[in-house]
């Protein structure tokens, strides 16, 4: 039986002592394609959430999808919601003849705190969710196409089919199961190890598709998440690192020689992502700031977040 539960990742200390633990998988394979580090079962399903969004564009870009290089990168993107943000999504609608009504996705208000605030009490809407940049390069490929725009969610839609093919063409195996995301898009299961093999071929491979999405998201890192968040702030620090954030505690970085992670934290939080990421960064021999998670115990900091063991060892 495939183990969800995972091995050590970090620990919450309070006072030098270990109050909570967070346990998951993580993969870290080498600019060659092997495999240097493997926590907990690397085999066992995961979905791999809007981190997978990478994957899913390069479906849509060798579907037809022309787009502009910011336009692009917010395809990949799970967007903080800034009117930024939202020019660059309703671009994309604009380019195919559509509009925001012809959005399928989950509303929401935006993923930015900042964002929420300067949204008011407007209600949840298509576009302020962060996945309306997905959806709409969805539509956009669709139109190209002739495919039908309103059942561009359906598991059997041919856009869907497509990115299905491309996921498999990258991970080398067939997608476990299908289900569907939070935004209303097919999600797919696939396997940690499988994941972080797909970004290593991503990055390593010729091929004008991969190399073209790689180029947006790196090139513009704002539109890929948002300012203040970490991945933006961590891809414009670090050259050629590409990096994507997945509800329920999925993370993929890789960089341009090859050498990729993915990791899961088990009990879907993602408040030990700066102490898990810096430890990765860290083996690929990239020291940068990272601010540490701080436990407080009144106006005293009495602890922090720290990585296993088996992750300071990297």
């Amino acid at each position: 039986m495939p183990d969800f539960s995972g091995a050590l990742l970090a620990e919450l200390v309070r006072a030098g002592l270990v109050e909570s633990v967070h346990s998951g998988r993580l993969t870290l394979i080498n600019s060659d394609g092997s495999v240097r580090v493997a926590i907990g079962d690397i085999d066992a399903p995961m979905y791999p959430r809007s981190s997978i969004k990478s994957f899913q564009a390069a479906g849509m870009v060798r579907r037809g999808l022309r787009l502009t290089p910011r336009q692009l990168a917010i395809v990949c993107a799970s967007h903080s919601g800034s009117a930024e943000h939202l020019e660059v999504v309703e671009s994309i609608l604009q380019g195919a003849s559509l509009t925001t009504s012809n959005l399928r996705n989950t509303p929401d208000l935006p993923l930015g705190r900042a964002e929420r605030q300067a949204w008011g009490d407007k209600p949840p809407s298509q576009i302020a969710q962060g996945c309306s940049g997905k959806h709409a390069g969805m539509l956009a490929t669709c139109v190209i196409n002739g495919w039908d725009t309103e059942t561009y969610l359906d598991p059997e839609h041919p856009l869907q089919i497509a990115i299905r093919q491309e996921i498999q063409s990258l991970i080398g195996e067939s997608v476990i199961s299908t289900t569907i995301d939070g935004c209303g898009a097919p999600l797919f299961a696939i396997t940690t190890k499988n994941f972080a093999l797909g970004a290593h071929k991503m990055r390593v491979s010729h091929d004008p598709v991969y190399q073209e999405i790689v180029a947006a998201c790196i090139s513009h890192p704002e539109m890929v998440a948002g300012i203040g968040r970490l991945t933006t702030t961590l891809m414009k620090s670090v050259p050629g690192l590409m990096m994507k954030d997945g509800a329920e505690a999925v993370e993929l970085l890789s960089l341009a020689d090859g050498r990729a992670c993915v990791f899961k934290v088990s009990d879907g939080s993602d408040r030990a992502f700066p102490a898990i990421i810096k430890a990765v960064l860290h083996a690929w021999d990239i020291d940068i700031p990272i601010d540490s998670v701080l436990v407080r115990g009144g106006s005293h900091v009495l602890g922090e977040i720290r990585v296993s063991e088996s992750l300071q060892q990297l």
